[in-house]
C-alpha cells in the first residue's frame, strides 16, 4: 500500500505538534524531513548526522543550495544561528544525548518499543545508519510510518519479526490511520484520522490497546 504527498504531509503536520519551543530535534530520511515545513514559526535547531545544527524548511523550487543537504542528501536551508561541523561532532551531539527528540521511518515497531527499521533480510540495504544510536540516545523517539506493509501486514505488532535496530526506544507512532503511544503497560490508541474507525485501527494493528484514549471513544476524528 502506497502513500500519497497528501497524507505524507499529513503525517509530518501531526508530528510537529509534538515539538516545542527551544528543542533539539533530528529528523530522519524520508516522511520525518517534511516536519520541518511545519514548525517555521517555532525556535528549534533541527539536527543533521552530516553535520548541520539549524536546518530550516525545503528550498522552494530553483532555490536549491548544491552544497546545503540534509543525511539523505535531498536540499534543505539554514536557519539563523545555524552551525555546521563535522559527522564526528553530530554524533558526539547524539551520544551525549544532547537530542530531545528524532523523528525517524521504521519497518515495524513491537507493543514493548522495540524498532526495526534498517533491513528486511535478504534485500540490498545502504546500512544502519545513525538509527542505531539515535533511538538508544534521544530523549523521545517518534515514529512515521504506513499503518500496513505493502503486503497489507500490519507494522505495529506484538513482536517484531525483523532484526532489530534497538530496544523498547519507541515513545510515539504516528501512522496514516492514528497516533499510537507505547507506554510502561503497552500501547495507547490517542488519535484516529478520518477516514478511519476505532475498529479499523484495530483490525490493521498486530498487537492488542490496552487503553483507547478518552477523546477517541467519544468519536473525535482529525
Amino acid at each position: 500500500m502506497g502513500m500519497g504527498k497528501e497524507i505524507r504531509h499529513k503525517i509530518a503536520e501531526r508530528a510537529a505538534q509534538e515539538i516545542e519551543a527551544g528543542m533539539v530535534v533530528n529528523l530522519g530520511i524520508g516522511i520525518p524531513t517534511l516536519v520541518a515545513n511545519y514548525v517555521r514559526d517555532l525556535p528549534v535547531m533541527f539536527h543533521a548526522e552530516n553535520g548541520i545544527l539549524g536546518t530550516g524548511p525545503s528550498p522552494e523550487e530553483g532555490k536549491e543550495n548544491p552544497n546545503l543537504c540534509n543525511a539523505g542528501g535531498f536540499p534543505i536551508t539554514a536557519s539563523p544561528g545555524s552551525s555546521y561541523f563535522d559527522s564526528g561532532v553530530a554524533f558526539a551531539i547524539v551520544r551525549r544525548g544532547l537530542l530531545d527528540m528524532t523523528i525517524m521511518g521504521a519497518l515495524e515497531v513491537s507493543e514493548r518499543g522495540d524498532l526495526a527499521n534498517w533491513i528486511v533480510p535478504g534485500k540490498r540495504v545502504p546500512g544502519m545508519g545513525g538509527a542505531l544510536e539515535l533511538a538508544q540516545k534521544a530523549k523521545k523517539v517518534v515514529i512515521l510510518m504506513n499503518h500496513v506493509g505493502k503486503d497489507g501486514k500490519p507494522k505495529i505488532v506484538k513482536q517484531c519479526s525483523l532484526p532489530l535496530t534497538a530496544e523498547a526506544c519507541v515513545h510515539l507512532v504516528i501512522t496514516d490511520m492514528a497516533v499510537v503511544a507505547v507506554e510502561k503497560d503497552g500501547l495507547v490508541l490517542k488519535e484516529v484520522f478520518e477516514p478511519y474507525s476505532v475498529e479499523e485501527v484495530k483490525e490493521n494493528t498486530g498487537a492488542s490497546f490496552v487503553r483507547i484514549d478518552k477523546l477517541v471513544k467519544e468519536g473525535n476524528r482529525l
